[in-house]
């Protein structure tokens, strides 16, 4: 007897590799600005609709609410984060670079001030190397 022949279960994601908390933040902040992008007319709609009202807004501005919520479900998908992710992935060297870049920034912004006022360089930089250096050429 042959057994019934069963479809796989998609897989929750196309991007399975696992994120630290403050990357799946960065990823779902992503993914809400795009779904916001999508339904942009809708929030604005309703937004204008709401605006000078308090409690009355929830019936006054139903109609907008109901617009809104129908496009945000439409978009919020399980496609919609994973190009959230994938834009996230693609992006990555962009930010490796800018965080890099900064950091050659601070140094040299520190080097700067220590070579201002006088400091004396922090242990661990080149300097210190330089002077044993220098020590060695003078035996």
């Amino acid at each position: 007897m042959a057994a019934p022949k069963s479809t796989p279960l998609p897989l929750p994601s196309r991007n399975p590799l696992p994120l630290s908390a403050g990357q799946e933040q960065q990823v779902r902040d992503l993914y809400y600005k795009r779904v916001r992008g999508y339904c942009a007319d809708e929030i604005r709609d309703f937004a204008a609709c709401a605006l000078h009202r308090t409690i009355s807004a929830t019936w006054a501005c139903r109609r907008q609410r109901l617009s809104m919520n129908r496009c945000m479900i439409a978009h919020a998908t399980q496609q919609e984060q994973d190009a959230a992710r994938e834009e996230w992935f693609a992006s990555r060297d962009k930010r490796i670079e800018e965080r890099e870049a900064k950091e050659r920034r601070k140094v040299e912004q520190e080097k700067f001030h220590r070579e201002w006022w006088g400091l004396p360089p922090v242990e661990g930089e080149g300097g210190k190397g330089e002077a044993g250096a220098e020590a060695r050429e003078e035996r």
